[in-house]
């Protein structure tokens, strides 16, 4: 598996995992059959594929990224779809994420292929 592959993978990972979040929150509690189902295949999706990211990306710099990216588009998701509010410390805190991520990837030599 080259690195472009890798991270799609895991860019695909981050999507199933913001779908799944969402579901989660649709399911109310999993009262829902609908998103509680939604929830299980694509948590599963994004487990199976952050794991296969593992065979090129260190498995410590490949949860970073998923995490992270994760945590900025779910809040995004919860900022546009429901409603949710984002105060001035979130976004700064939201920014300092995608600013960490970005230094890993550009600057680290733990990444494959620096």
């Amino acid at each position: 598996m080259t690195l472009t592959t890798a991270y799609l993978i895991l860019f695909g990972a981050i999507v199933c995992e913001i779908i799944g979040t969402s579901a989660l929150h649709a399911s109310e509690q999993f009262t829902r059959l609908g998103p509680s189902l939604i929830v299980a295949v694509f948590y599963s999706c994004a487990i199976v594929g952050l794991a296969y990211t593992f065979k090129v990306i260190p498995m410590g710099i490949a949860y970073a990224i998923w995490s992270g990216l994760g945590i900025v588009l779910i809040s995004t998701v919860g900022w546009t779809v429901f409603g949710q509010k984002l105060d001035a410390p979130a976004v700064i805190g939201l920014a300092m994420i995608v600013g960490g991520v970005v230094v890993v990837n550009l600057f680290s030599d733990s990444v494959s292929g620096h």
